[in-house]
């Protein structure tokens, strides 16, 4: 059974129990009330006990008819990360056997080769964690853990070290422990840093990533956001400038984490470019 048609039947059939034990309560209270006569006592009592009864056998009845759908997804869900458990066991002793390899190999086409495995095997690694980080958030699950604000940028501008081009990147951070979860401050600050290198200027393009008074910053040379988009920036599918690639979720998914993690983010726009500062007071590990 599709979403679409999980979601339909679900709202069908919470309505028709929704209205079953509205109409049996109220049927039921006006019985008891004209049974037993109408006044400012009667009535508080008698609508007290319609209406915990009411709440009960909705409880009762939604929970023989959803407990199946609900099950099926509990099902659903083992599956799938039994299943990602079971790729990375082949996806890692690809990248194992490929570095062994590396380490023989003398034949300059065989070498570029092995790379292009290499560089496949390292996009299906990537494939694997993100689909394995998503499925964790859906179900509330997301691993929180103490990690390092150092090493973290640093993975994310190896990320864009071919990327940046002649853009100079300046980082005066110092090493501070955070506590929160991982991945999604690794996918936040990757875009970030993406968005700084998207909108920087093409001549004389530079990006400064400060850490001070428990606060990073992230800015970038480039035109200054207008005033009139900083209520909007964050929001989905909004794009200032249409000419640049990508859909407009990037910004959206770092509000997104930030709110979710007690993260205060705001921006700076400057005509030299425009500043992203986020307060880490809340997950700094003390």
């Amino acid at each position: 059974m599709s979403y679409n048609n999980k979601r339909k039947n679900f709202i069908i059939t919470n309505s028709i129990i929704v209205v079953f034990v509205l109409l049996l309560s109220l049927f039921i209270n006006f019985y008891l009330m004209s049974l037993l006569g109408f006044n400012q006592d009667t009535f508080f009592v008698i609508t007290l006990s319609v209406m915990i009864f009411g709440l009960v056998l909705y409880l009762f009845l939604s929970r023989s008819i959803f407990e199946p759908l609900f099950k099926s997804d509990e099902n659903l869900q083992k599956t799938v990360k039994e299943t990602l458990h079971e790729l990375n066991i082949p996806i890692s002793t690809i990248k194992l056997n490929t570095q062994m390899l590396e380490k023989k190999l003398t034949d300059e086409k065989a070498v570029k080769r092995l790379n292009r495995i290499k560089l496949a095997s390292n996009e299906l690694l990537k494939l694997y964690e993100d689909m394995e980080y998503h499925i964790k958030k859906e179900i509330d699950r997301v691993d929180i853990t103490n990690f390092s604000l150092v090493e973290v940028i640093e993975h994310s501008l190896e990320k864009f070290e071919d990327l940046k081009k002649d853009t100079k990147i300046e980082v005066f951070v110092e090493d501070v422990t955070l506590n929160s979860d991982q991945n999604g401050f690794q996918k936040m600050i990757d875009n970030l840093i993406s968005n700084a290198l998207k909108y920087n200027n093409e001549k004389d393009g530079l990006i400064k990533i400060e850490y001070k008074n428990k606060n990073l910053t992230i800015f970038n040379k480039g035109k200054e956001i207008d005033t009139k988009n900083l209520f909007v920036i964050f929001d989905k599918f909004f794009q200032e400038d249409n000419t640049k690639e990508g859909f407009g979720l990037g910004l959206y998914m770092v509000k997104e984490f930030c709110d979710k993690n007690k993260i205060a983010i705001k921006i700076e726009p400057t005509k030299e470019g425009n500043r992203f500062i986020l307060n880490f007071k809340n997950i700094i590990k003390e």
